[in-house]
């Protein structure tokens, strides 16, 4: 009658949960993890800390992100802090590492990570993925 394996079984394949594209002890493989290999994301950058979490304060209290981008981030980007589709391996580190790991949203209701570059502070927000 029936097999006792779960269908998404705990070997190697398939998946792509929390843990892809790491090794048993929970550290990066080297390989790609299944998954987004480009997104479409937004940023607001600040040189200070103030200023950033000014911007954050005015997100958590409801804001549109777009809004708050134009009026707080310091960079080119005053569109609404677009930066478009960005392939993985072309941002700062640390800026793709929180980029590739937040969830799509809108702006309306973001959901936000924030990251420390050499260029400052960023918010950042996901629109897209694929």
């Amino acid at each position: 009658m029936g097999k006792d394996k779960k269908a998404s079984g705990s070997g190697s394949k398939g998946g792509g949960g929390k843990d892809a594209g790491k090794d048993a002890g929970g550290k990066d493989s080297g390989k790609a993890a299944k998954g987004a290999q480009s997104i479409n994301v937004r940023h607001i950058l600040c040189e200070k800390h103030g200023k950033k979490e000014e911007a954050l304060a005015k997100i958590r209290d409801g804001a549109d992100f777009g809004a708050v981008a134009r009026e707080y981030s310091e960079d080119k980007a005053r569109t609404g802090g677009s930066l478009g589709w960005k392939q993985k391996g072309t941002l700062d580190p640390e800026f793709e590492r929180v980029a590739f790991a937040l969830e799509t949203s809108t702006t309306g209701k973001p959901q936000i990570g924030e990251a420390k570059t050499p260029f400052g502070y960023h918010i950042i927000m996901v629109e897209g993925k694929k």
